[in-house]
């Protein structure tokens, strides 16, 4: 908790006076553009990742970045991503899968999970991924596993109404992502294709 306490005490005296008049601006409202749902891990900071500053992204972080299939029973996460575009009017919606996830690994070996059952209750929603890959012949491994279960979670997103109601207007983009803790790297898919590919390439062609 030192350090914790000593970071609140620096960021009082330095950051927050030299960005006064962002702060400001944020105490009386928020207008983020980007929905940003990733991974609870401690490695994986979104605004480190996206060199982005406070206001710009509206975060919702769970273990594997997870969205629930509406209509599952409602949880932070429904009522997040349902404010988020209906209140806010995100723009966009970033799922952000990572490399050497723990939940992904979880998710391989779910039989190791009994002692965890609420981990293991939570990661079936990932199972879809798993069964989805198996039946193209593919053996599941961490790495395609990551990217399929961001595509799949991406799949749930648009079963919630208001996420579709926004989609089908056109006042909404999905976007996939897959972040390499070790080199840093980003990769991005259409939210449709496993084609992932660093992300300076793939907002190039789109």
């Amino acid at each position: 908790m030192d350090k914790l306490v000593k970071g609140v005490l620096k960021f009082q005296q330095e950051a927050f006076v030299d960005n006064k008049a962002l702060f400001d601006e944020l105490a009386t409202g928020q207008s983020p553009e980007v929905l940003f749902i990733t991974c609870a891990d401690s490695r994986i900071d979104p605004h480190l990742i996206t060199q982005t500053m406070p206001g710009d992204l509206f975060v919702c972080r769970n273990a594997g970045n997870i969205v629930p299939p509406y209509p599952h029973a409602a949880n932070g996460m429904t009522a997040s991503i349902e404010f988020a575009v209906t209140v806010l009017g995100v723009k966009h919606i970033v799922i952000c899968g990572h490399s050497d996830c723990g939940a992904m690994k979880g998710a391989l070996a779910m039989d190791t999970l009994s002692a965890i059952p609420n981990v293991k209750d939570w990661l079936e929603f990932v199972q879809p991924a798993v069964e989805s890959l198996a039946a193209e012949n593919q053996t599941p491994d961490l790495k395609t596993l990551t990217e399929e279960n961001v595509l799949l979670q991406l799949e749930n997103l648009k079963s919630h109404p208001a996420v579709a109601a926004k989609l089908d207007s056109g006042e909404l983009s999905l976007h996939a992502w897959v972040y390499d803790i070790g080199n840093g790297g980003a990769c991005c898919s259409h939210p449709e294709k496993r084609d992932f590919q660093p992300i300076a390439e793939h907002y190039d062609a789109a």
